[in-house]
C-alpha cells in the first residue's frame, strides 16, 4: 500500500503531523505488540526464547519465517542465538523504524522514540534505562502547538560493537561510531567517533579504544572484573 505524504515526511523527518488517523494507529499497533512482549517477559514467566523472538518480530514488523522447532529446547534456542535480546519492559513508538543488528544485547526499561530510523549495530550492548529520541518538536511555542502541531525528527545510529551506560541519553540526529562508549548518565547530543569513550552532559571524549588491546589475553573461562561487565 502506498504511504500518505504525511507518512513519508515522517520518514524523512520532515514536519509532519502525529496525531492523525494514519500514525496514531501505527502507535497503538506498536503498543499492543509491546504490551505482548512485555506481559511475556515479566519476571518469573516462562517464556521460550522462540516465543520471545516472535513477538520482538512482531514489534519490529519483521515477517521473517521462524526455523523449524529443534528436537530440545536447548536446540531451539540455538538457533536464536544470532537474534537481538531485549529484557522486558521495553517502550517503543513505531516499531518498524527500529533495526537491531546480530547479538544486540538491550537491558530493561529502554525507550525508543523512532519517529525517524533507530538502527544498532551488531553486538552492541545496552545497559538499563536508556533512552533513545529519534522525534523533534518546533522550538517555536506557536507553530509547535500541542498534539495539533507538526513535529520532525532526525535519524539515529548506533554502530557496530558499542556500549551504552545505564541511563544514557542519545538525542535525535546522533551517530555513535563503531566501538565507542558511552558512560552512564551521559546525554550524547553530537556525534561520537569510533573507538572513543565519551561521558557527561553533554557527552565529551574523555578517551580513545585501541581495539583489542584487552583482548590477547582474555580467557572465556574466567570472569571480567566488575569494571568491564556490561550491565
Amino acid at each position: 500500500m502506498a504511504l500518505s505524504e504525511n507518512k513519508q515526511k515522517a520518514l524523512r523527518g520532515e514536519l509532519h503531523h502525529a496525531f492523525v488517523p494514519e500514525l496514531l494507529a501505527e502507535r497503538r499497533k506498536c503498543s499492543q505488540a509491546t504490551s505482548r512482549y512485555n506481559n511475556a517477559g515479566a519476571v518469573g514467566s516462562d517464556i521460550t526464547r522462540r516465543r520471545q523472538v516472535e513477538l520482538w518480530r512482531d514489534i519490529v514488523g519483521d515477517t521473517t519465517p521462524l526455523p523449524p522447532k529443534a528436537p530440545s529446547e536447548q536446540e531451539d534456542e540455538c538457533l536464536f542465538e544470532e537474534d537481538p535480546w531485549v529484557e522486558a519492559p521495553v517502550r517503543i513508538d513505531y516499531g518498524t523504524n527500529v533495526v537491531l543488528g546480530q547479538n544486540v544485547f538491550i537491558n530493561f526499561n529502554c525507550t525508543i522514540v523512532d519517529t525517524c530510523a533507530v538502527t544498532i549495530g551488531s553486538r552492541t550492548l545496552i545497559a538499563p534505562n536508556v533512552s533513545i529520541y529519534s522525534g523533534l518538536h518546533p522550538l517555536d511555542p506557536v507553530l509547535r502547538n500541542g498534539t495539533k502541531g507538526p513535529e520532525a525528527g532526525k535519524p539515529v545510529s548506533v554502530g557496530e560493537d558499542c556500549w551504552i551506560g545505564g541511563n544514557a541519553i542519545i538525542l535525535p540526529g546522533v551517530t555513535v561510531g563503531k566501538g565507542a562508549v558511552v558512560g552512564a548518565g551521559s546525554v550524547v547530543t553530537k556525534d561520537v567517533s569510533q573507538y572513543t569513550v565519551v561521558a557527561g552532559n553533554p557527552a565529551r571524549v574523555i578517551r580513545s579504544i585501541e581495539p583489542g588491546e584487552h583482548a590477547a589475553g582474555y580467557n572465556r573461562s574466567v570472569d571480567v572484573t566488575e569494571s568491564e561487565r556490561p550491565a
